[in-house]
């Protein structure tokens, strides 16, 4: 076996010799060195097509990583609204005070209106200051439809169509269920449902025939989970998301965007002017720290800006502050747990009276309300024409 193996080996060495013998007799050395050469070049011109390749691909990558970019810039930032119509309910003062403000510094149309006349035209002129553009103040009761209809219509007439709807209207009392009556339920129902659903219902033809249009219906995140001693609130605003959910699923197909907004609490300085059941000195207490302390609560702009940006990307909803998205989010893996807790907290919370009487929060003032730990819910209470004396901190400055 060994003796075929070194046979086989010296047949292939000098079969292999033959061949190199017969191509140089054949060939010749210039034939050998010009392969070698060919060789080289072709060497070198595969490095160069693979340089160009490299430094194309590149080029590809770096424009298509651009366009991205650019793209994603036009997509966070959203449609332009310069020259549009915004109509804001409940714009006198608050979160739809500063979204007036904000819209308007985009170079819309800003329509604001309210119940208080008086309040509405401190509101308007405070804007115009502040150089929010044009402003049109119209005095009106959402929870009455035909002021609604009478409304938008002037509102159509005067700049051709509503663009931008911004249900923002609300109001909330606050206090344990023995203190909270049948008109409590009624009122925030008028207010915080059918004050959604009649401006919706009036607008919602012109966006229908325009094929285009956008509404921003500000829920809440006691709109997803009911809170204690809000529980007309909690109603009104589950009403309100129910609603919006619904309206932004079948007016999707006819080019209408609806964004639901559900903030968690907010520096608006609106706690003032809420209404407080029962033992009001102490509900005003832990209310006013809960709507002031920044750990809590997000900045009345911050809420605002990240409103405004998600109208114009036409997002289907936006929960703002991480704390109500964390309870939206347990909430929906664990109802039941959820409320559990929330049931442990109302243990923590001011004990039921006999006492079902109204109070405002300017009205009940406590040592708590008043100390520097709600510093901030009193600037912003200036800020946003939430003063108990009626006037803004611009107002002040200058009068």
């Amino acid at each position: 076996m060994n003796r075929t193996r070194r046979i086989r080996r010296a047949a292939f060495k000098a079969a292999r010799k033959g061949v190199e013998a017969g191509v140089g007799v054949v060939a010749g050395p210039e034939f050998l060195e010009g392969t070698r050469g060919a060789m080289r070049r072709m060497k070198w011109l595969a490095m160069g097509g693979l340089a160009l390749g490299t430094a194309a691909g590149v080029t590809a990558g770096v424009a298509a990583g651009a366009t991205a970019l650019m793209l994603a810039r036009r997509l966070r930032q959203g449609a332009e609204l310069d020259g549009k119509t915004v109509l804001i309910t409940g714009s006198s003062r608050g979160l739809g005070f500063e979204l007036a403000r904000q819209f308007g510094a985009l170079g819309c149309n800003v329509v604001i209106c309210a119940r208080d006349s008086e309040e509405l035209e401190r509101a308007a002129e405070d804007l115009r200051r502040r150089g929010a553009g044009s402003i049109t103040a119209v005095v009106c009761d959402v929870t009455d439809r035909a002021q609604v209809e009478r409304m938008i219509e002037q509102a159509s007439d005067r700049f051709g169509g509503i663009d931008v709807l911004v249900n923002n209207a609300g109001v909330i009392t606050v206090g344990p269920i023995h203190t909270q009556t049948v008109e409590d339920y009624d009122e925030a129902m008028r207010v915080m449902f059918w004050g959604i659903v009649y401006p919706t219902l009036a607008v919602l033809p012109q966006m229908l025939a325009r094929g285009t249009g956008r509404i921003a219906n500000i829920a809440s995140i006691g709109g997803k989970v009911a809170v204690p001693h809000l529980l007309p609130y909690d109603c009104a605003k589950f009403a309100a998301v129910g609603f919006s959910e619904g309206l932004h699923a079948e007016v999707g197909r006819y080019g209408i965007k609806v964004t639901t907004v559900c903030p968690g609490l907010m520096r608006t300085g609106s706690y003032v002017n809420a209404r407080f059941n029962g033992n009001n000195r102490a509900e005003y207490s832990w209310f006013s720290l809960g709507s002031t302390l920044p750990l809590v609560s997000i900045a009345a702009e911050r809420a605002a800006e990240k409103i405004v940006r998600a109208v114009r990307q036409g997002r289907a909803e936006i929960i703002i502050t991480p704390q109500a998205r964390l309870l939206a989010t347990a909430h929906g893996i664990a109802p039941g747990l959820v409320s559990d807790a929330l049931s442990l907290v109302n243990r923590m919370l001011p004990n039921p009276t006999g006492d079902h009487s109204r109070h405002l929060g300017k009205e009940s003032k406590t040592a708590v309300s008043e100390s520097p730990l709600t510093a901030l819910g009193r600037r912003a209470a200036r800020e946003f024409n939430q003063s108990p004396e009626g006037r803004t901190s611009l107002q002040a400055q200058t009068g």
